[in-house]
């Protein structure tokens, strides 16, 4: 069955970790099972030595155990639905700390998450952490937290009641036009409107572009590229003054997004 919406989807590393040699610290997962989609970003905590490790883990642990809690008849509106898929990902990152040691937890395995799940019925939206994400066009900031610090669902490994994964809405699917989760690296976007893009006399644009421009969803690489044309550090000679001009890329912080959209003239 043809899915009712289509999906762009980008990962691009910040201009910060750029400068300090880093890697992007983000991830993102999509995986379909049925008639069913999870889209899962992640955000590596900034201070954890390898934390793209636990995105990477984090946000398909997260998308896979959605998928597979789903498929064992538990309804998205249960109330013990997103409790279940949080044990069943943090007995994922139990064993490996079990396996590799308990320094793993802060190194590796700290991250943030933002996803939905989409069924022909019913569309839900969680998270645990910052982040950001928007439906129907209608934007909602999750964070900032005090000290920079968000929530991260591995501390549940210490603390078992610590840091659930939260509703953050649940919709009939028909009524759902777009929906976007990012990181909140993305959350920066909404403030570069009147911004000009490096290297070009043009302005950034606003944020619901992302979910209201055909040419993300034409292209598979149209939206990295756009970020990453964001991201990218402009450099240009003054012939004048005989020097080079550097002007920094707009997105000081990794920056992921995943965007649903519905087709034109599919219910």
């Amino acid at each position: 069955m043809v899915s009712p919406f289509e999906v762009a989807s980008a990962s691009v590393v910040g201009r910060e970790h750029a400068r300090s040699g880093r890697n992007n610290q983000d991830a993102l997962c999509l995986q379909a099972s049925g008639e069913a989609l999870a889209a899962v970003v992640a955000d590596g905590c900034g201070s954890g030595a390898h934390s793209e490790v636990g995105a990477q883990l984090g946000a398909r642990c997260v998308a896979q155990s959605v998928l597979s809690v789903l498929g064992r008849g538990l309804p998205l509106d249960a109330p013990e639905f997103l409790p279940t898929v949080r044990a069943e990902v943090l007995g994922f990152l139990a064993s490996l700390t079990g396996r590799l040691g308990e320094t793993l937890l802060g190194e590796h395995l700290l991250f943030t998450v933002v996803g939905a799940v989409v069924t022909p019925a019913q569309t839900l939206v969680f998270s645990a952490g910052d982040g950001v994400w928007a439906l129907n066009g209608e934007v909602h900031v999750l964070g900032p937290f005090p000290n920079n610090a968000p929530p991260y669902l591995a501390y549940g490994l210490v603390s078992p009641e610590a840091v659930p994964l939260e509703r953050q809405a649940l919709v009939p699917t028909e009524e759902v036009w777009s929906l976007l989760l990012g990181t909140d690296g993305a959350v920066d976007l909404r403030g570069l409107c009147e911004a000009l893009v490096p290297e070009r006399e043009e302005a950034v644009g606003p944020f619901s572009q992302y979910w209201t421009e055909d040419r993300y969803f034409q292209n598979p690489d149209a939206l990295r590229r756009r970020l990453a044309l964001l991201g990218r550090e402009s450099v240009r000679a003054d012939f004048t003054a005989r020097r080079l001009v550097r002007t920094p890329g707009l997105l000081s912080d990794d920056t992921t997004l995943v965007v649903l959209r519905r087709r034109m003239g599919r219910a």
